[in-house]
């Protein structure tokens, strides 16, 4: 039978499909590379946000990957265990709990850079292409967490 308007895409026009699908290639790809450096996908998530910004809290890591606090935890203590960050309760607010690399964790981030470079030579893809690509998700991510409709 011949689709309707009321059919739903098939699964390699569905966004969400083509998105997470990627998303699992790219994961693919880096797990070598990560498991060389003694990380996992996630770890190195909370890596390069302290790579951005030293010292940050457990929330605040949480807010900028947009994961609870209660995921970033764990992460951090095995990134503790492996001599790549440390952590110390706030003096302030012992409820808050600040995390900084350690030199072994700042001197991680050129070694990580392979991932980048490897996704740039998989996908063919220039730098400034992969920069609207990712400008162009971000902006879809906004319009789905906001509470006002894109227009």
């Amino acid at each position: 039978m011949p689709p309707t308007a009321n059919d739903p895409l098939p699964l390699d026009e569905q966004l969400c499909f083509s998105l997470y699908s990627t998303s699992i290639a790219i994961n693919r790809m880096y797990k070598p590379m990560l498991d060389s450096l003694g990380l996992t996908y996630p770890q190195y998530l909370v890596l390069s946000a302290l790579w951005e910004e030293d010292g940050l809290t457990i929330s605040a890591i949480a807010g900028r990957l947009a994961l609870e606090s209660s995921t970033i935890t764990p992460l951090v203590k095995r990134l503790e265990a492996a001599g790549f960050v440390k952590r110390q309760r706030n003096a302030v607010d012992e409820r808050q709990v600040n995390v900084s690399l350690t030199a072994k964790g700042r001197g991680l981030r050129r070694e990580a850079s392979c991932l980048t470079d490897a996704l740039l030579a998989h996908s063919g893809l220039k730098i400034p292409d992969m920069v609207a690509l990712t400008g162009q998700i971000r902006k879809l991510r906004r319009a789905l967490t906001s509470e006002t409709p894109a227009e």
